[in-house]
């Protein structure tokens, strides 16, 4: 139900929105406690995919040593009756029926996914589901999160109004993962420590669709569309053998990877993005632009800019502390979303994004 709602994150008596938490993955679980600790967010429902969490508290589900009162469920339906006010929708897979399903009943969606942060890039098909559940339902949809999200949109923009002439901006990622100890995640799905070899035109092409809807409504904003986006990546061995939390890297094995989406304008590179993921700095081919965990950003125009953004966290306490980043700014993002005209809604369609009622 789209209300007259304030940035104040209030419903128009004042009450607090309410909100169901869908998905309790590691962006999930954050942002559910982040709903419950919220003094304008009312949680009243929270959605489940794992059966073994169904029937629990939603404030056990979110590690809280506190009763909420709110069970977890798998019935879409109970979800659905609760009239909710906003739906956080954070599940690991994208269902389009799903999602049509709870906008057309009344609820708005701010989601950590990325299928909607640019109208036009989406399917032809999905858009238009999505678009007559919006209007069926008086409803808004918006995509946003810390990478794409934060980082390829509401920093750049704000960047660009120092602007006259912009000629590249370029945004680098960067992450050690040295201290993550989750030897599944980096060996078997990363392929950390695993023989030097071609790199997985895949991985590549993944981050493309992931980023390139981002960054394409970037060039909209500015008036300079894309041309194209070209994708690739490029891997680095571990120079000598190397202990890390998740186990031992031979020299010469897999021990830093670089994926890279450009928006080409032109024939020449005008939006970029380069993530940076690594697990030492001792490489070959030696790699001498590595920074620590965090964001950089080079601006080349009138007024040239190079800003780092570096995540000030102890490596060992940044597979705790990183879903912030990325759930805070959904989280942040429920009342402007409500208040919004029913349909696919974007960065350049809310105002920004603020952190209230901060503790």
């Amino acid at each position: 139900m789209t209300s007259e709602a304030t940035l104040s994150e209030s419903g128009p008596t004042g009450a607090p929105l309410r909100v169901v938490q869908w998905a309790t993955g590691n962006i999930g679980t954050r942002s559910l406690m982040h709903v419950i600790n919220h003094p304008r967010l009312e949680l009243v429902g929270l959605y489940v995919y794992d059966e073994a969490k169904a029937g629990k508290d939603a404030g056990e589900l979110a590690g809280l040593d506190v009763a909420t009162g709110v069970a977890a469920t798998r019935d879409v339906a109970e979800i659905l009756a609760l009239g909710a006010d906003c739906v956080l929708y954070m599940p690991r897979y994208f269902d389009g029926d799903e999602v049509a399903r709870i906008l057309a009943s009344g609820a708005n969606i701010v989601t950590t996914r990325g299928e909607f942060h640019r109208p036009a890039s989406i399917e032809p098909g999905l858009r238009a589901q999505i678009e007559k559940a919006c209007a069926e339902g008086g409803t808004s949809v918006h995509s946003t999160g810390s990478s794409p999200g934060f980082i390829s949109e509401a920093v750049p923009l704000v960047l660009s109004s120092l602007q006259r002439r912009l000629d590249r901006i370029v945004i680098n990622e960067y992450a050690d993962m040295s201290k993550r100890d989750s030897p599944g995640l980096l060996f078997d799905v990363m392929g950390y420590g695993k023989p030097i070899g071609p790199f997985d035109a895949v991985r590549a092409e993944y981050l493309a669709g992931a980023f390139g809807p981002s960054l394409s409504l970037l060039a909209d904003a500015l008036g300079m569309p894309i041309d194209e986006f070209v994708s690739g990546g490029e891997l680095a061995a571990a120079a000598d053998d190397i202990e890390i939390a998740a186990g031992l890297l031979p020299k010469g094995s897999i021990a830093a990877q670089r994926v890279s989406v450009v928006g080409m304008r032109g024939g020449k590179p005008f939006l970029e993005f380069h993530a940076n993921w690594y697990c030492t700095k001792d490489l070959e081919p030696a790699w001498d632009d590595l920074l620590d965990s965090g964001w950089r950003i080079t601006v080349e125009g009138d007024s040239p800019m190079d800003i780092a953004l570096t995540f000030t966290v102890p490596l060992e306490k940044m597979a705790e502390t990183s879903p912030n980043f990325t759930a805070n700014r959904a989280v942040n993002a429920v009342a402007a979303l409500v208040a919004a005209a029913p349909g696919i809604r974007t960065t350049l369609d809310l105002p920004f994004i603020i952190g209230t009622d901060l503790v």
